[in-house]
């Protein structure tokens, strides 16, 4: 049994990581300012962990509560596009301070092994598709807050890889691409694409889509995806960058098509002017993840079915924010 500290644990990652953290026998303490996660999604473990509401900048208390822990796992961030656009200083501010704060806190209470989520946002256009761990980071317009949240981890994978560097026994850090499922947030091009089904059918048939629609991407469920966590958790090698996700691209026309295809009114599609910066395909090269074991489980048919569900029968939930 070790103890893990997990920043950003009520979120839509971090809640499903505890979980599992939990079911494997481990100690678990979330370290959440509930800024952007929600107590709901941890209701069923809260008796059975420590929960801090701290901020991951709040350098004194993240070294007060991880003191004693074994792994330290960095989720915290603020997460969502359209947050890139409208708070780019803030995005920055915590992705930043918050690993800085992180480091150092490992570094007073000696734990020699850390996990960090990065992102797929690292890459912005990359120069190859499926697209492997090694190919070059790109911040291709430092005018642009797009790219205030790709920057924050490009910047925190070169001080996890060089702060301290001779410190840390274990460092893993992961790029989630696209992960999706029940209760993931409002702010996801799937949950949006159904909030604006749920819509039209009340009005009228005209869905709207950003850009062409040819713009791909690949998705994994949060169920596959925290499963591939934990094996990277636990069998990734010092120093090393893993993608987490599956290699079936799909265009966001066919992604809308699905979602719709749960609805019985008819819809047209609409294609509107793309927002400066959107990337035109993203997908990662998961040989490094199918070594360690993964395999995915849940296709996408199945896994937008379960999402559709969830946020069709808790639309209601959105006004709570």
């Amino acid at each position: 049994m070790k103890k893990y500290f997990v920043t950003g644990g009520s979120g839509f990652i971090g809640s499903s990581l505890s979980k599992k953290l939990l079911k494997m026998g481990n100690e678990v303490v979330i370290f959440d300012d509930f800024s952007r996660g929600n107590m709901r999604r941890i209701e069923s473990i809260k008796r059975n962990i420590e929960i801090v509401n701290g901020d991951i900048r709040d350098q004194d208390k993240l070294i007060k509560h991880s003191k004693g822990s074994d792994v330290f796992v960095h989720l915290a961030a603020i997460n969502g596009t359209k947050f890139f656009y409208e708070k780019p200083q803030e995005v920055l501010d915590v992705s930043i301070k918050g690993i800085l704060s992180v480091v150092n806190a490992c570094k007073k209470n000696m734990i020699v092994n850390l996990t960090f989520s990065s992102s797929s946002e690292v890459y912005q256009q990359p120069t190859k598709v499926p697209t492997p761990e090694e190919v070059p980071l790109i911040i291709p317009d430092v005018f642009n807050p797009r790219y205030s949240y790709g920057a924050g981890k490009i910047i925190s994978e070169i001080i996890l890889l060089n702060y301290f560097k001779d410190f840390f026994k274990k460092i893993i850090i992961f790029r989630p691409h696209n992960v999706y499922g029940p209760d993931m947030g409002w702010e996801h091009v799937i949950p949006e694409m159904i909030k604006k089904a749920e819509v039209l059918c009340q009005t009228n048939n005209i869905f709207e889509i950003l850009g062409d629609g040819n713009q791909t991407r690949s998705f994994i469920y949060i169920d596959d995806f925290t499963d591939c966590l934990w094996k990277v958790i636990t069998r990734g090698k010092h120093r090393n960058i893993y993608h987490i996700g599956n290699e079936d691209e799909i265009t966001i026309k066919s992604l809308a098509e699905k979602v719709i295809n749960h609805y019985t009114k008819d819809f047209e599609f609409s294609f509107l002017k793309c927002p400066f910066g959107e990337t035109s395909k993203r997908c990662p090269k998961t040989d490094k993840i199918k070594g360690l074991g993964y395999k995915q489980k849940v296709n996408l048919d199945l896994g937008i079915k379960n999402v559709v569900e969830w946020y069709t029968n808790n639309l209601d939930l959105e006004k709570e924010l």
